[in-house]
């Protein structure tokens, strides 16, 4: 009776792990370092839909354009993501000090478009920014926002570490160039920028379009627009083909 016992545990476990080895064998996973922008308009709202379609399980790892690069060229994940254009992605990783030996080695797609909007508090209603108001707010000389028309209330800029691309596109084109005040809230990412605005009446900081909703308000500001860039080490593997071909197929319309 005790040994058809102990056959009948060991027949169990192997059964077991089998069944573990198999499950583990068929989730296979897609890994994409990512910015806000390709996060935001492309990779979460297309996640749900995508796996169901591929089989496949969407890993995204939302760490901005540099963090993203260092981990493709790591081969840690399958692809990177950011809302820059290649020659400004290779521009920002230049400057944040890391070497890219070889461009050729990687290989380059434009995914999708993006713009980077304005955000406020959604009690602070201001109906429109000019450029020369935004200036004078992220360059720290509007200090109040009843110097723009709203409530005679300090401004907090909150600004993100983990959106360069989303800062710099900003920076270049909404504000000229000006250097933005280095009396901020810090935050991480674009949800990170959004939930630290809805945290405070007084606060603005910017990110994609596609996280404005009801929670936040979004006044209309210079438009600034950029790519959305897909990089692979070498041709894109079967995996990011699959995802590439969805995108541009049924996930279309997903797209924000």
């Amino acid at each position: 009776m005790q040994k058809r016992s102990l056959f009948g545990r060991l027949l169990l476990l192997a059964t077991g792990l089998v069944i573990a080895g198999s499950l583990t064998a068929g989730a296979e996973e897609l890994k994409i370092g990512a910015g806000a922008a390709p996060t935001e308009n492309i990779l979460k709202p297309l996640k749900a839909s995508f796996e169901k379609a591929s089989g496949l399980t969407l890993n995204v790892l939302s760490n901005g354009p540099k963090q993203a690069f260092i981990e493709l060229e790591k081969g840690t994940v399958d692809a990177a993501a950011a809302g820059l254009a290649i020659n400004d992605w290779w521009a920002l990783l230049k400057k944040e000090g890391v070497a890219v030996a070889n461009e050729a080695a990687y290989k380059s797609q434009v995914i999708g478009k993006d713009r980077v909007v304005v955000l406020t508090h959604k009690d602070n209603q201001i109906a429109s920014l000019s450029k020369e108001q935004l200036v004078g707010i992220f360059s720290g000389k509007i200090q109040n926002w009843k110097e723009v028309g709203g409530k005679d209330m300090p401004v907090l800029i909150v600004w993100g570490s983990l959106i360069p691309g989303t800062n710099s596109m900003f920076t270049k084109v909404a504000l000229g160039g000006a250097a933005v005040t280095k009396e901020v809230l810090d935050a991480t990412t674009a949800d990170d920028v959004k939930e630290k605005i809805k945290a405070n009446p007084e606060a603005v900081g910017i990110g994609p379009a596609a996280v404005v909703d009801a929670s936040v308000h979004s006044p209309q500001s210079p438009e600034v627009a950029r790519d959305i860039t897909i990089l692979t080490k070498g041709a894109p593997s079967a995996n990011v083909q699959k995802f590439l071909d969805y995108l541009r197929g049924d996930g279309a319309k997903l797209v924000k």
